[in-house]
C-alpha cells in the first residue's frame, strides 16, 4: 500500500480512537502485552533474520537491534505500565469564569496521527504504539531496513490485539517499504500526519528536520557528559562514569565525554582508565589527559562534538565547574548531563546553567528514559524546547483546546 493511502486510513482510524473510552484503550494495551508474550518465539525468530542480515555492522548497533525473551518481557511490561497510567484525554488543565459569565476550560485532546521514523531498535515499535494509543493518537511507523522483519512481526501482533479489543487495527500502521522514497513521502504527508518524530542518529534527525513539511519534534542525539568535580566522591564518580559509558554504549543516554577537574585528575584518571580499558573502551584525551596517562589517543576538536554510540569516550581535564559548563553548552546536544560533586553551590550552578533536557547531580545519565521516569515508556527524548523537552510521555503527545460554556453572551 502506498504511504499516502496508509496515512489516510490511519487518519480515519484516529477519529474512532479519539472517542474511545479509557477502559477500551486499556483493554487494548493489556491485550497487546499478552500477545507479545504469546508470540515471543515468533518475534525472536523474525529478529534472528535481522541479526543475521546485520552481520558486519558495529556491535553497538547489533545490540540495539537484538531482541531476546527479557527484552520482549520488558516491552510487554511497559505496555502494562502504560495501561495503569492516568488517561490524559479530557483532563482539565485549567478553568475559570469571566466577568461576563463565560465559563472557560482548557482540556487535553489527542494530536491525531503521529508518524515515527526510527532506526535499529524494534522495542520502539511497541513503546510508541502503546503510548500513542493511550493518548488517543493513531500512529504510523517507519522503522529502519535493518529491523524490517522484527518490526513487521511486532506490528502484526499488536494489530491483532487492537482488533480484538474492538478498535480499528489501522490505529497502528506500519510502512513496510524500506526505500528512502517511502520515508520522504511520509515526511511530505502533511495532509494526514499531524506530527513527525524521528528517533535515531544525527543524520536521520537532520534530514527529517530539513525535508519534512509535517511539524517535527527532534529527539535522540545524545552527546552526553559526566563532570567529576574537585569535591566528588571518586569511588561514586567511578561507578557513575562506568555505568554511563559501558552498560549500553549504543543508546542516546550513554555518555560520550568525561570532564574531570584538574585538582582530582591525577588521582582519578589512571584508576578510571584502567577500568574502562578492561571493558574495551577506547579513550581519546586532551593534552592534559595525555600528560597523566600517555597511552590514550589524542582527542581532536571533532571528538568533542561526536555521538559515538560505541565503546569510545573523549576525556578533557578542566580547571573548574565554569569551564565544564562552558564546554558542555558548546559541544553538548542538550540531552543529558551529570555532575558528581559534594559541593552544594557547584551542584546548583550546574543544574541552573547547563542547557540540557535532563541535568543530574550524582547519578548516571542512563536514567533518562520514560520508563525510569515513571512514564511507562517514551515516544522519544526531545532535545528541543517547543513544545516538549526530555522523555516524552502521554501528556507530551497531546495538545489542548478551549471549551467555552455560555448562556447567550454576545460581544459588544
Amino acid at each position: 500500500m502506498e504511504v499516502k493511502e496508509l496515512a489516510r486510513r490511519a487518519k480515519l482510524a484516529s477519529s474512532t480512537l479519539a472517542r474511545a473510552s479509557t477502559s477500551i484503550k486499556n483493554k487494548a494495551l493489556i491485550l497487546m502485552a499478552e500477545k507479545l508474550e504469546e508470540k515471543k518465539e515468533e518475534i525472536i525468530e523474525a529478529n534472528r533474520i535481522d541479526i543475521e542480515n546485520a552481520k558486519g555492522l558495529p556491535s553497538a548497533l547489533i545490540d540495539r537491534l537484538m531482541l531476546n525473551e527479557k527484552r520482549i518481557d520488558f516491552m510487554a511490561e511497559s505496555l502494562q505500565e502504560v495501561s495503569r497510567l492516568d488517561d490524559p484525554i479530557g483532563k482539565v488543565v485549567s478553568a475559570w469564569k469571566r466577568p461576563n459569565g463565560l465559563e472557560i476550560q482548557k482540556v487535553r485532546v489527542p494530536i491525531g496521527l503521529i508518524g515515527i521514523i526510527y532506526e535499529a531498535r524494534p522495542n520502539v515499535t511497541a513503546d510508541t504504539a502503546g503510548l500513542c494509543l493511550k493518548a488517543g493518537n493513531a500512529v504510523i511507523l517507519k522503522g529502519g531496513s535493518e529491523a524490517i522483519n522484527s518490526n513487521a512481526k511486532i506490528v502484526e501482533v499488536l494489530q491483532d490485539a487492537v482488533k480484538e479489543s474492538g478498535l480499528p487495527p489501522e490505529v497502528i500502521s506500519f510502512i513496510d517499504d524500506t526505500r528512502r522514497e517511502a520515508t520522504v513521502e511520509l515526511m511530505h504527508c502533511d495532509e494526514y500526519v499531524d506530527l513527525l518524530i524521528p528517533r535515531g542518529g544525527a543524520n536521520l534527525i537532520r534530514t527529517v528536520r530539513k525535508e519534512s513539511t509535517v511539524p517535527v519534534i527532534e529527539t535522540g542525539v545524545g552527546n552526553c557528559h559526566v563532570y567529576v568535580d574537585e569535591t566528588a566522591d571518586l569511588k561514586m564518580a567511578e561507578e557513575i562514569v562506568f555505568n554511563a559509558k559501558v552498560q549500553r554504549p549504543g543508546v542516546c543516554n550513554a555518555i560520550e565525554s568525561l570532564l574531570v577537574n584538574e585538582k582530582v585528575s591525577r588521582e582519578f584518571l589512571p584508576v578510571m582508565f584502567e577500568r574502562l580499558k578492561s571493558a574495551g573502551v577506547e579513550i581519546r584525551g586532551c593534552e592534559k589527559t595525555k600528560e597523566i596517562v600517555p597511552w590514550v589517543i589524542s582527542a581532536t576538536e571533532e571528538d568533542w562534538y561526536t555521538e559515538y554510540l560505541d565503546l569510545i569516550i573523549a576525556v578533557k581535564v578542566v580547571k573548574d565547574v565554569n569551564e565544564a559548563i562552558a564546554h558542555i553548552n558548546k559541544y553538548g546536544s542538550h540531552h543529558s548531563e551529570s555532575i558528581v560533586t559534594r559541593d552544594y553551590f557547584n551542584a546548583r550552578r550546574f543544574l541552573l546553567e547547563v542547557d540540557a533536557a535532563c541535568v543530574y547531580v550524582n547519578a548516571s545519565t542512563r536514567f533518562t528514559d520514560g520508563y525510569e521516569f515513571g512514564l511507562g515508556a517514551e515516544i522519544g527524548i526531545s532535545t528541543q524546547k517547543l513544545h516538549a523537552r526530555g522523555p516524552m510521555g502521554l501528556e507530551e503527545i497531546t495538545t489542548t483546546k478551549y471549551i467555552i460554556y455560555g448562556e447567550g453572551q454576545v460581544r459588544g
